[in-house]
């Protein structure tokens, strides 16, 4: 690629952004008299040769550090994402393109699978920069650990309490630039990480700004970012814009870690149906010389041509999350005006479709140099249990009652989200993959009762975030009838696991495996009948949340979904917190004949 960097965006003082203004204003000054080109009157004659130059935008979010292939999950049935797909994707999109950039919008570390987050991240670090990342804004995720930490991610060094896991070749850093343009420091204003950042593709600068969400604040520990604030993203982002033009940059593009959804979501991969959510807002806020919007955080997949506050066309995308989609944005540049021509740019989101795929040997590499250290960090005692937690029939073959294991899980995740006002925790049963067992079970024998990380894991595999938002009392009626499977479905019955103090009746019927009848009632959360119009906060991971399994009315609600972190993580901090853990009780459903 024949791109070459001009600057990275550092905090203004006050002086400086005065001197800028009064430089814009003279600007304007001499355009108004025509001292300067009319951009409108360039692009009304036809293109000379040469005069367009196209580049290359290969964007996606929220990675969470999912390096294996085997925890990114399906889309329709497909097995997608994984570093080695993502990469090998990335390649394959680049190909013939003189100019092309990789870019993300947050949430590349944080709440990962434990082959990623038991090591701090550091391997997903390692993988984007295999495959060629170029530039990402935070997300809420980049600061689960701190600004420091952050920090250290960024510019490399050992752990300062777990130190190098390599020590002849310690961790170096992000090859790629993480910005934080909304991210300031209380006392100083300053950013902890750049702003924004400039490529130049021939004789046309391109500025990326990026930022989190504003909220961030509300879903991280408050420890970790005391001191810093976050500011609205609109906002933050038009106040850049003079700064930007002031160096000569009229293509301008924002990678927000914020979203949106569709309707029904999540949606075709590469369709904007009823697109919904605070990209909206964000979107009609924005200063109308913002070219482009790349977004994540909703983890879902959307491609839009939404109108800026000026009516022009502005692209806005979404990748899913955990590498299963690319969005390639192909923006055609005009050297004549520096600025991008919004007529002939386009999008599309791309399937990281693992069957159509040869995985890249360098990302295989890559986990190959971890799997030992994850095969030691699996022995680790994580907490105990006072007899066997099970799921339900024998060996975790009947999904349609309710069990122990499904219980636990939902226990956790309440607890877990309680900061977030949680009040209520359903787990999928398909989502507890093993029992866990009272005697030892490992080699070394790590003793009776003991429950080892990979034991953990090996019980709840998927990597999941837990996702909570606000329901009415009818429509956890509606999800609790829905655990009654469309006839034809391969289980008749999908028995949710519920959290310590809700309770209900149920009545089903099951003819020649399939569920042709369900009644609920007498529902209650801690002793008092569940109100229909009453609002809960609810928790679920984000397979529910998307409406999986066919519990489509999660998958219906638009409401503020608030990010729970990374779902093993959450049961083996419950583990740590209240070990000796006995089995949850199994009469929190009473099932009527």
């Amino acid at each position: 690629m024949s791109v070459s960097t001009i600057s990275s965006g550092a905090h203004l003082d006050t002086s400086r952004r005065r001197v800028i203004a009064v430089f814009i204003a003279f600007v304007t000054a001499l355009a108004s008299l025509g001292a300067l080109a009319n951009p409108a009157d360039a692009k009304k004659k036809a293109d000379p040769p040469g005069q367009l130059v196209q580049v290359q935008l290969l964007a996606f979010n929220d990675y969470h550090g999912h390096l294996e292939s085997n925890t990114p999950g399906m889309i329709d049935g497909t097995a997608a994402g994984g570093s080695e797909y993502l990469s090998a994707e990335l390649n394959r999109l680049r190909s013939g393109h003189k100019y092309s950039l990789t870019v993300a919008a947050g949430d590349l570390i944080g709440g990962s699978p434990a082959f990623s987050g038991l090591f701090h991240d550091e391997p997903s670090v390692e993988s984007l920069n295999a495959m060629g990342l170029d530039v990402s804004s935070v997300g809420n995720h980049e600061f689960d650990e701190g600004v420091t930490e952050l920090l250290r991610m960024q510019d490399g060094g050992c752990h300062p309490v777990d130190g190098c896991y390599f020590p002849a070749n310690p961790y170096a850093g992000a090859n790629f630039q993480w910005l934080a343009a909304n991210v300031v420091n209380e006392t100083t204003g300053e950013t902890p990480l750049p702003p924004y950042w400039i490529k130049k593709i021939e004789s046309v600068k391109v500025g990326f700004i990026g930022m989190t969400l504003e909220a961030t604040d509300t879903l991280v520990a408050a420890a970790g970012i005391q001191g810093w604030n976050f500011l609205d993203e609109a906002e933050t982002a038009n106040a850049l814009v003079p700064i930007l033009k002031a160096q000569g940059v009229e293509v301008i593009v924002v990678l927000l870690h914020e979203g949106g959804s569709q309707t029904p979501p999540p949606g075709a991969i590469d369709a904007c149906v009823g697109i919904s959510g605070p990209v909206v807002a964000i979107n009609d806020a924005l200063d109308p010389e913002i070219d482009a919007l790349i977004t994540g955080h909703t983890h879902l997949p959307y491609n839009c041509v939404l109108a800026d506050s000026d009516g022009q066309p502005r692209i806005v995308t979404s990748a899913y999350s955990y590498g299963r989609v690319v969005s390639e944005l192909n923006l055609v540049l005009d050297k004549r005006t520096n600025d991008v021509r919004r007529d002939l740019s386009t999008a599309t989101n791309h399937l990281v479709d693992q069957s159509a795929l040869t995985p890249d040997p360098a990302l295989t590499a890559i986990i190959a140099k971890w799997q030992p250290l994850y095969d030691v960090a699996g022995s680790t005692p994580i907490g105990t249990i006072t007899a066997n937690i099970n799921r339900g029939g024998t060996n975790g073959s009947d999904r349609g009652v309710e069990s122990a294991a499904g219980n636990l899980v939902a226990d956790a995740q309440l607890w877990s989200t309680s900061s977030s006002g949680a009040q209520v925790a359903f787990m999928n049963p398909g989502g507890v993959r093993s029992d866990l067992t009272y005697a030892q079970s490992q080699t070394p024998p790590e003793g009776d009762g003991v429950v080892t990380f990979g034991e953990a894991f090996t019980f709840q595999p998927f990597g999941n975030t837990l996702i909570t938002f606000p329901m009415t009392g009818a429509q956890i009626v509606s999800v609790l009838q829905q655990q009654c499977q469309p006839t034809g479905s391969s289980r008749a019955f999908l028995h949710l696991g519920v959290s310590n103090g809700f309770t209900y009746d149920l009545s089903k019927t099951i003819v020649a495996g399939n569920c042709t009848s369900v009644t609920v009632s007498n529902v209650k959360l801690n002793g008092v009948a569940l109100n229909p119009v009453a609002t809960y906060q609810v928790t679920v991971n984000n397979f529910l949340a998307d409406g999986g399994d066919n519990f489509t009315t999660f998958g219906t609600i638009t409401a503020p979904r608030l990010d729970g972190g990374n779902d093993l993580q959450a049961l083996a901090n419950y583990l740590a917190a209240f070990s000796p853990v006995a089995p949850p009780s199994t009469d929190r459903v009473n099932e009527l004949p």
